[in-house]
């Protein structure tokens, strides 16, 4: 299985960027697929998932009505589309997919991509 990230770079703050991760290797349509996120010196948090089950999405508050996932079941690809991004946005972003529904705790992920880069610049 195989989680390929991408689309990071610097973007200015109220900018916007959308990563992107091609997943191979998994029936991607039966697979819950999330994005997380990890700043320098701060732990890993969720940032936002696409159930498999139905296409329901949820995300953490601090990026709600701001970024968006979307999924392309027939790419086996998922999209994180980030308006507005502030400097707290910046991060390493990591996308993951789970056989669960609607998990927000990275334990709950089974595969991880490598991570791809977001700089905010002011």
């Amino acid at each position: 299985v195989q989680l390929q990230a991408s689309g990071g770079g610097s973007v200015p703050s109220g900018g916007s960027l959308r990563l992107s991760c091609a997943a191979s290797g998994l029936r991607f349509s039966l697979y819950t697929m999330a994005w997380f996120r990890q700043a320098p010196g701060k732990e890993r948090e969720f940032v936002g998932s696409i159930s498999y089950r139905d296409g329901l999405t949820k995300y953490r508050d601090s990026v709600k009505g701001r970024f968006t996932i979307s999924r392309d079941k027939a790419k086996s690809m998922v999209y994180l589309e980030m308006n507005t991004v502030g400097p707290e946005d910046a991060a390493v972003y990591y996308c993951a997919a789970s056989p669960l529904s609607r998990p927000q705790d990275g334990r709950e992920y089974e595969y991880w991509g490598q991570g791809t880069q977001v700089t905010v610049s002011s």
